[in-house]
């Protein structure tokens, strides 16, 4: 005759019904235990096997006795992986992050991963949430593109871009400091000395580093930063249209008292907005005012004239990025370690000889 468990050996609530299946939180709740720790243990994540045995087999046991996400869960004990990788950016808006993100999509196919993006718009309070979301939905790994990491789930991560943290993690940087004295030496040597610079949005963890760079590179040189001729990048759109930024900063320099015969930009796009509001001022570029830009996206080519910039190695970045997370999913005790990035400068039609003495 079958034996019957007694009160005292079953929990005293059981999640799940039919009509309200167990949830991650449901099931966490249920053990005592933290969401992320059973993600990682449901997940089989190489991370999972620094937890003691028996809170491992006290999860799976649970999972499958509280009938959590069945079918999904009985794949993932065949598969032994979820094959998922997390990517959390400011946001999608933009060339640098669609380059990031076309590499690291290239070689995550070319491992079977498959990856899930979000983004955060600089809220600290949606960038831990996030997180923890796919830590929930089986991430094996996270890949972070210019995104604080206070605080982080317990599984492996490489960051993209300039931001700092205490967590440690892999980064890939890109060295903004030489970037940035390429572009100031190469107007300086067509005889710019009144240069103007749009400087990066606030909370853009590239802003400050290329900014000081800036001051630096101009005192070596012995050029004078007027502020009239600074202005800073404001969001428009969420940050949803960077040209449109350009184009309004650059109205604001127009407007100073004092004459400018190059302009800096803090990306690309903002150089590009900036040359149409030349443009529509009665400006022309190079001819009146040459324009640099930084990143080397595709539009760059296009427009006309073809823009000068800095580039960054954003597919290496991106693919560089992947390639380190997958090893470090490989190899949970591997150490973290700073990638450091070398710009170049790629001149084309947007600077020329100043005109002007």
């Amino acid at each position: 005759m079958r034996k019957t468990k007694s009160a005292s050996d079953r929990p005293a609530t059981r999640p799940g019904t039919l009509e309200k299946p167990t949830s991650l939180r449901d099931l966490a709740d249920y053990l005592c235990l933290s969401r992320s720790t059973v993600s990682l243990v449901l997940n089989d994540s190489p991370v999972a096997k620094g937890l003691r045995p028996e809170t491992r087999e006290r999860v799976l046991k649970a999972a499958a006795e509280l009938g959590y996400k069945a079918n999904y869960f009985a794949r993932m004990l065949n598969n032994k992986r979820s094959q998922l990788i997390g990517i959390l950016s400011p946001d999608l808006g933009e060339g640098y992050n669609a380059s990031i993100l076309t590499a690291i999509e290239r070689l995550l196919i070319d491992h079977n991963y498959l990856y899930f993006v979000s983004s955060h718009h600089w809220d600290s309070a949606l960038i831990r949430q996030r997180l923890q979301v796919f830590a929930e939905r089986g991430a094996e790994g996270l890949i972070l593109i210019n995104t604080p990491t206070e605080t982080a789930p317990m599984l492996p991560m490489v960051s993209i871009g300039s931001v700092e943290g205490e967590y440690p993690l892999t980064r890939v940087a890109l060295d903004n400091a030489h970037g940035i004295r390429l572009a100031i030496e190469h107007l300086y040597a067509l005889g710019h000395r009144k240069i103007a610079f749009l400087k990066g949005h606030t909370h853009s963890s590239d802003t400050q580093l290329r900014w000081a760079a800036c001051v630096e590179s101009a005192r070596q040189l012995g050029l004078l930063i007027n502020k009239e001729h600074v202005v800073q990048l404001e969001r428009i759109d969420d940050g949803l249209n960077p040209i449109r930024e350009g184009y309004v900063a650059a109205e604001r320099l127009l407007k100073a008292k004092r004459a400018f015969t190059a302009l800096l930009a803090f990306n690309d796009l903002s150089a590009i907005g900036a040359m149409n509001a030349f443009r529509d001022a009665g400006k022309q570029v190079p001819e009146e005012i040459s324009v640099v830009g930084f990143d080397d996206i595709s539009a760059a080519t296009l427009v006309r004239p073809s823009l000068t910039t800095v580039r960054q190695p954003l597919t290496q970045m991106g693919a560089m990025a992947a390639t380190e997370l997958l090893a470090k999913i490989e190899d949970p005790t591997s150490k973290p370690r700073r990638i450091s990035v070398k710009p170049k400068l790629i001149i084309r039609q947007s600077s020329a000889v100043c005109a002007r003495g």
